[in-house]
């Protein structure tokens, strides 16, 4: 220690000697005697003598050297985040990724054409009767030029991403006036309505007997297979010249309260329907139903059990037995003619009453004609309520827009339904999000309106699924009631709100107006939304069945 404090003091000694000596005054600058000074001299620094005076050097150094202005510009210029440098750089990975997404279209595309160019096709064999793998296997030509239309679209946002960067840059001189691309007869509507050519229908006159009647029988299945049953009642009465008799409430359902009957009797220009208490009262009372003809002898006849023969002639409808017309299994129904309808069910008698004909397989393609086997001068007879159709207005209005496709998704009880057939129709979530996805793509729709008796962890994980450019799209189903939403005011009014058939038939109205439908298939509820979509002319080319030409891709052993 004492070692230590001697040197200390020795070059603290050392240091004072060093500074206070004088140096001798020289009359100019001379360089040969500094460097021999300096050569003869050594400076002895310590640590702290050397941090006191080198960083103020160093600030010197940069003042002069720097430009301090450029450099803080730069800096600010760097973290700026709406530089024109950034914004061509994101523009750039935003090109890259569409002309990406292009690629991987156009192979999809070749290799369908590809696989279509190689596929076998029989030599007389026409697009009307091609077996339906084959029918999967052709592009058709309205899908090919929809691909293409596609491909220039997304062509045409790839220019304007990579000329969105420079704010002069516009695409005026490859397009028109209106800023879409030209190709002349060509549009980018990839699905178009469907021509129904509804002036060329065959059709009959309805003409009945003010005297003769036909009662309908209506027993199978819900609201949908009753509809399309009294559809073909219609049929019938037209052919036997009858005015057809809606079932009473008691007996069937309450058709007035989803139905427009008078439009049927407005359309036709005549008196061709008439409720069950116009019946009564053109009768007097004296309900008497004289005949009973059973278009189907098995497994029941007329498919009426006993419980609705009671309910029959509890409102006080007096009949004789049941009559098959023919041997007829309502499993097998046989393809037959209106001679034949008109062979088996013509009488004298002034009521006669005919079930159950849902299942009747009676000149099937006229009946299922856009607008119908009758001539008539409306779009279709059989269509909702004037209440229904202008609530189904107000709702497309307020959460649809114009432009929406439309899903019937069927679930309740459709599992062990649908695998009992040959294929299966039921199909897992993820499959069946894959495929409405395509459809809506193709459909080019901002959302979704969903019609469905599916469970909210179904409808959830679907929602979660359904994606295109990797948004969501949204499903919308019809809300409760709120008294601060007015689209169901009119319902509310006239005491329909809360009951299941207005809100069914007010969710098919909403889906015929879609400009896409995607069905259940096996559904009659699907199939009279498409009846109502042919004769009002919203059917679409693009128009399918969910998962329409595939199987399920998992399918449960049944019991």
């Amino acid at each position: 220690m004492e070692r230590e404090s001697s040197d200390d003091e020795e070059d603290r000694q050392n240091l004072i000697d060093e500074n206070e000596r004088k140096l001798p005054h020289r009359s100019g600058f001379q360089i040969e005697d500094f460097k021999s000074r300096l050569s003869a001299h050594r400076f002895s620094f310590n640590k702290r003598y050397l941090f006191a005076i080198f960083p103020p050097l160093f600030i010197l150094l940069i003042y002069f050297t720097t430009d301090v202005r450029n450099l803080f510009t730069t800096s600010i210029s760097i973290v700026k985040a709406d530089s024109p440098t950034d914004r061509m750089r994101e523009s750039e990975l935003r090109a890259l990724y569409l002309l990406r997404q292009q690629q991987l279209s156009l192979f999809s595309l070749w290799n369908h054409t590809a696989f279509a160019d190689s596929a076998p096709i029989p030599s007389n064999s026409s697009n009307s009767t091609l077996d339906f793998s084959t029918r999967q296997v052709l592009l058709s030509s309205a899908d090919f030029k929809s691909a293409l239309l596609k491909q220039i679209s997304l062509n045409k946002e790839i220019q304007q991403v990579l000329l969105s960067s420079h704010p002069s840059g516009n695409l005026s001189e490859f397009v028109d006036d209106n800023g879409d691309l030209n190709f002349g007869a060509y549009s980018f509507n990839r699905c178009p309505k469907v021509n129904q050519n509804m002036s060329q229908r065959p059709t009959i006159e309805w003409k009945p007997r003010s005297d003769k009647y036909l009662f309908a029988i209506c027993l199978s299945g819900q609201m949908s297979n009753h509809l399309i049953c009294l559809e073909k009642h219609m049929f019938f009465a037209a052919l036997l010249n009858r005015i057809l008799v809606i079932p009473s409430s008691k007996f069937d359902y309450q058709y007035n309260r989803v139905l427009d009957i008078e439009h049927i009797n407005n359309c036709l220009g005549r008196k061709v329907v008439v409720t069950f208490e116009e019946f009564t009262e053109s009768k007097k009372n004296h309900l008497h139903i004289d005949r009973v003809i059973c278009y189907f002898s098995l497994p029941l006849p007329c498919y009426v059990d006993d419980d609705h023969v009671k309910k029959l002639k509890s409102l006080g409808i007096s009949m004789g037995k049941l009559e098959p017309a023919w041997a007829e299994d309502i499993k097998k129904p046989k393809k037959r003619t209106a001679q034949d309808v008109q062979a088996k069910f013509s009488s004298n008698d002034d009521v006669i009453a005919i079930g159950d004909v849902f299942y009747a397989n009676v000149e099937e393609e006229w009946v299922m004609q856009p607008g119908g086997p009758l001539a008539h001068k409306c779009q279709t007879l059989i269509e909702p309520s004037r209440l229904i159709m202008l609530t189904a207005q107000r709702f497309v209005q307020t959460f649809l827009g114009k432009s929406f496709t439309a899903l019937h998704f069927r679930r309740h009880g459709f599992l062990k339904f649908c695998n009992a057939k040959e294929p299966s129709c039921f199909f897992p979530i993820p499959q069946a999000a894959d495929c409405i996805s395509r459809v809506v793509e193709r459909a080019d729709t901002p959302v979704i309106y969903l019609s469905t008796d599916a469970a909210e962890s179904e409808t959830g994980l679907l929602q979660s699924l359904v994606v295109l450019n990797g948004k969501l799209v949204p499903l919308i189903k019809r809300p409760t009631r709120n008294s601060a939403e007015k689209w169901d005011a009119l319902l509310y009014r006239h005491g329909l709100d809360g009951d299941s058939q207005v809100e069914a038939m007010l969710d098919k109205t909403i889906c015929a107006m879609a400009s896409v439908f995607i069905g259940a298939p096996g559904s009659t509820f699907t199939e009279d939304i498409l009846r109502l979509r042919r004769g009002w002319g919203s059917a679409s080319h693009c128009d399918e069945y969910l998962c329409q030409g595939e199987q399920p891709n998992f399918i449960a052993d049944n019991e």
